[in-house]
């Protein structure tokens, strides 16, 4: 039988274990870390962060952290990166990766992107020798502490990333003098949480709406994606009803010699998502994210469309 104080072991072992690599951390900034923070300090644009796996939960984490407390800041997944939301990465933006290994494979095209249009590289990694080190601006390189257990699953290389990203934070906050006052403005409890933002107020209106007729040729279709910059197209009917959605994936999908042959209707994919104008920003990126899109048309009672919110319009309002 289990002997039932070897959990309590493997517990306090686990502990003793993220505690060594907290300690290790104490020896670990230096100048590649003052880099990394003044980087972020220039930067211009946003800082966007990704992560594959478990990095991608504690990328996730610092993400929100640096956004709630004054450094603009959103969460890409490096899928989704692949196929369109790399559109969302900017010259001024500062990208950080996390890795364990260094060598995650999705993450390669946010890499190449990066270096295609020179867009500084901070990266979190564990592995000194590995390809994400190679191609940082600013490498961190985690202290070399084993995993709390047998089978190297993230437990010790995870907790470090999460204090690295705390303390990057939290050096932040001390460089743009943020205090508590501006805390509120940003935190569910402050003036954006009181206000209940709702998507009437973030999503796009009027001209700003990307929208093709059922039966236009997909020339029209790529003409109208490409003007709104939203790497989708919404597809009505005669009554003016949204009956398809047309993404960057569909058109990867039907690519063949007769493309720009097909209608609007024979590329879209049918009953998109939808949400109203009284929905709330949170609920909106809520249903996002579950469904990993980053654009939602927004229909009146009579379904009309009437707006489209993109994840990028609740970020840049401190929605998150």
């Amino acid at each position: 039988m289990q002997d039932k104080n070897s959990y309590i072991n493997s517990a306090k072992n686990t502990i003793k274990t993220e505690i060594e690599g907290l300690n290790a951390l104490l020896d670990f900034f230096g100048d590649d870390y003052i880099r990394a923070i003044d980087l972020i300090l220039n930067c211009k644009g946003r800082i966007v962060i990704s992560g594959m796996g478990k990095s991608g939960h504690i990328g996730n984490k610092i993400a929100a952290t640096l956004a709630s407390t004054g450094t603009p800041a959103f969460f890409i997944h490096p899928g989704e990166a692949s196929h369109g939301d790399l559109g969302m990465i900017t010259k001024d933006d500062v990208v950080i990766l996390l890795s364990n290994s260094g060598e995650t494979k999705e993450l390669k095209d946010i890499i190449y992107y990066c270096k295609r249009f020179e867009i500084p590289i901070i990266g979190i990694i564990r592995r000194k020798q590995s390809e994400l080190t190679t191609q940082s601006s600013v490498a961190l390189v985690l202290p070399a502490i084993a995993e709390a257990n047998g089978v190297n699953a993230p437990t010790t290389s995870t907790t470090m990333m999460l204090a690295l990203g705390d303390a990057i934070a939290v050096s932040l906050i001390d460089a743009h003098k943020f205090n508590k006052s501006q805390f509120g403005v940003f935190h569910p409890g402050g003036k954006l949480g009181s206000n209940f933002l709702k998507v009437s107020e973030l999503m796009r209106k009027d001209s700003q709406i990307p929208l093709v007729k059922e039966d236009q040729k997909m020339s029209v279709v790529l003409i109208e994606m490409t003007s709104k910059h939203l790497g989708c197209t919404g597809v009505t009917n005669n009554n003016n009803k949204i009956i398809g959605i047309i993404t960057d994936g569909d058109l990867r999908r039907h690519l063949d010699q007769n493309f720009l042959d097909n209608t609007a209707k024979e590329i879209m994919t049918k009953d998109p998502l939808s949400i109203s104008p009284t929905t709330l920003a949170v609920e909106a990126i809520t249903i996002m994210n579950k469904h990993s899109i980053t654009s939602i048309f927004v229909l009146d009672d009579n379904k009309n469309p009437v707006g489209i919110l993109h994840l990028q319009d609740c970020l840049r309002s401190g929605v998150v």
